[in-house]
């Protein structure tokens, strides 16, 4: 998912970061998807595809806003000019490995429920087992995840099929992202992101826990202080970006999920993928704005 994009400038800084952070990412971009899929790999990898694909657009495009769904997050801040690229990828790689080190909980997609069908799955089911389970992405209208212990996933699921999801998919994660299971890992993780600069976000970020745009370095360090224990809230995220004048939202990193879920969430709105220099050649302001 790196071809080509490790000798860009942006790409070169970053991977020296991490080198010095005791991880081979060049590497690890060279090798298969085994490789890859483990969180603290993972993490950084996402964030130096996605900082290193927004560095070759076009100048030109009038961006009203940038959001990025979990770890995207930080490319949508370094995009914004909130984040160094150095610093994001310090950031990223403590955030991995915080997560990572959290193995109790799973998560799991559940297809064809609303966002109430499902919180009230989690809640019934956390009532009847005296587990934790919450819902951890808001994905799409009928794509969600919950998160929690493997016992209230379980029950919740059980229950969410009941009451008329079509499907419900054990998701392959090492632990229960975006719930209060990973209070330890928000934990470990904020005294890295206390020790690093933020300034003004701008354009602003559209941040996951609220899905509202932020203006200031402290409101975007306060969104990044609670995110790992709270939901993706990707629909309000989408839903604000239109609301802030985005006519076509351009998905920037490896695959065309988001770009996906954005025409389920907001079918009026134009949504491309940008995920090879060659797509990124082709976007200019002109076929943006078109």
């Amino acid at each position: 998912m790196a071809d080509g994009l490790t000798d860009l400038p942006i790409a070169v800084e970053m991977l020296a970061v991490a080198d010095s952070c005791g991880l081979d990412l060049k590497t690890a971009l060279a090798g298969d998807e085994t490789q890859l899929r483990p969180t603290e790999i993972a993490q950084p990898a996402l964030l130096i595809v996605e900082c290193a694909l927004r560095s070759t657009l076009p100048d030109d495009l009038d961006v009203v806003a940038v959001a990025g769904h979990s770890v995207g997050e930080y490319a949508a801040a370094v995009a914004a000019s909130a984040l160094q690229p150095a610093d994001a990828m310090r950031l990223v790689i403590e955030r991995g490995r915080a997560m990572a080190a959290m193995r109790d909980g799973i998560m799991c997609a559940l297809i064809g429920i609303d966002v109430e069908g499902a919180a009230a799955a989690c809640d019934e089911a956390q009532r009847t087992t005296g587990e934790i389970v919450v819902v951890a992405n808001h994905n799409a209208p009928g794509q969600l995840v919950i998160s929690g212990s493997a016992a209230g996933v379980d029950a919740a699921a059980q229950l969410a099929l009941a009451n008329g999801a079509r499907r419900a998919v054990p998701l392959s994660v090492s632990g229960a992202f975006h719930s209060p299971l990973m209070t330890l890992a928000a934990a470990a993780f904020e005294s890295a992101l206390d020790s690093v600069a933020i300034t003004d976000p701008d354009p602003p970020v559209v941040c996951n826990v609220d899905g509202r745009d932020v203006h200031t370095a402290d409101d975007l360090r306060d969104r990044l202080r609670a995110q790992l224990t709270s939901p993706v809230r990707w629909i309000d995220c989408v839903h604000r970006l239109v609301e802030l004048g985005a006519d076509t939202l351009v998905e920037v990193g490896p695959g065309n999920v988001l770009s996906g879920l954005a025409r389920r969430i907001a079918p009026s709105v134009r949504a491309l993928s940008v995920s090879t220099l060659d797509a990124a050649a082709r976007l200019d302001g002109a076929a943006v704005a078109g």
